[in-house]
């Protein structure tokens, strides 16, 4: 894929249904059912696919076995950065939750899968799926205890966590077809060619299926106030957390492009499961959406560019 085509797919895939999504809501079109219904199509059927197909012709070995393991790394470093700053940060325990739950999660699966597939092909995407393997573990054993313990209401109580629904839940269904492209791959059952034609196309309805909502999901008259408050999240989003992973991945895996994908995954944004986690437990929305919109601006304008020309 040649460096044109890379920009294109860059521009149509990332900044075009987020577009879309934004003049949508500001039209009013479509209700909030519509767009959920959009997410779980997303989720229920696509993601799931794209998991088969790639690992479905994914080498297998060791190395492989530590990419989950940098998921959950991923969203550690600029947690625990995030806890330093905010001691002296915020008064309100309802604000400091938000800010810290707005630096542990990242969009690693939709936006940095797209990423890092416009760079390096079904071999990426398979990369960057077992990087998110753990995700949900992260947002149910690590997020969803840290926004119970800043909220500060009681009215609610605390949420009390299912390891049944952990593991069984239809964000796992990629997990299932991560499984199942293994299986086929190890089984030595060969992969059709037109599904090799149809992954491409699948890659791009996906990207949009899941990135319109985020836009419609903007309400930017709502957060102008929290910019200042979430910028020092740029720092370490885009700098600090990229430079950290890019060592450690150095120190354990040989591949460029696995040493790579972990880059890419290290300089993502806020992801918008953290205003949802936030708004669960009823912390401060705001900051989690001025975080969210802020790193996301700037991922798309500057950051992604600079790392595409530059792996490139």
């Amino acid at each position: 894929m040649d460096i044109t085509i890379k920009l294109i797919y860059f521009v149509v895939d990332l900044l075009v249904p987020l577009s879309v999504g934004y003049l949508l809501r500001d039209k009013k079109l479509f209700g909030e059912t519509f767009f959920d219904k959009m997410i779980n199509y997303n989720m229920l059927l696509l993601y799931p696919a794209l998991s088969i197909l790639s690992f479905w012709v994914m080498p297998l070995s060791w190395e492989l076995a530590w990419l989950p393991v940098f998921g959950v790394i991923l969203s550690l470093i600029p947690g625990l950065i995030a806890y330093l700053i905010s001691k002296n940060k915020y008064s309100s325990m309802i604000d400091t939750g938000s800010y810290i739950l707005s630096a542990i999660l990242s969009n690693l699966g939709t936006l940095g899968g797209l990423c890092v597939y416009i760079l390096y092909g079904e071999t990426g995407f398979a990369y960057t799926q077992l990087v998110v393997l753990l995700q949900v573990a992260v947002i149910f054993l690590i997020c969803y205890p840290l926004a119970q313990y800043y909220h500060q209401s009681g009215n609610a109580g605390m949420v009390k966590i299912s390891f049944s629904k952990l593991f069984l839940n239809r964000n796992q269904l990629p997990v299932v077809g991560l499984i199942i492209g293994f299986l086929l791959y190890y089984l030595n059952v060969p992969r059709p060619a037109i599904f090799g034609k149809i992954f491409d196309p699948l890659v791009h309805i996906a990207a949009w299926t899941a990135l319109i909502p985020v836009g419609h999901s903007i309400d930017f008259s709502a957060i102008k106030r929290y910019y200042s408050s979430t910028l020092d999240l740029v720092p370490i989003k885009f700098i600090v957390t990229p430079v950290l992973a890019y060592i450690i991945a150095k120190l354990i895996f040989s591949d460029p492009k696995i040493i790579n994908t972990i880059l890419i995954l290290a300089s993502m944004p806020t992801a918008i499961s953290a205003v949802i986690v936030v708004k669960i437990h009823d912390l401060n929305v705001h900051i989690a959406n001025a975080s969210f919109v802020l790193t996301t601006g700037l991922f798309l304008l500057v950051v992604y560019p600079v790392i595409f020309f530059g792996l490139h």
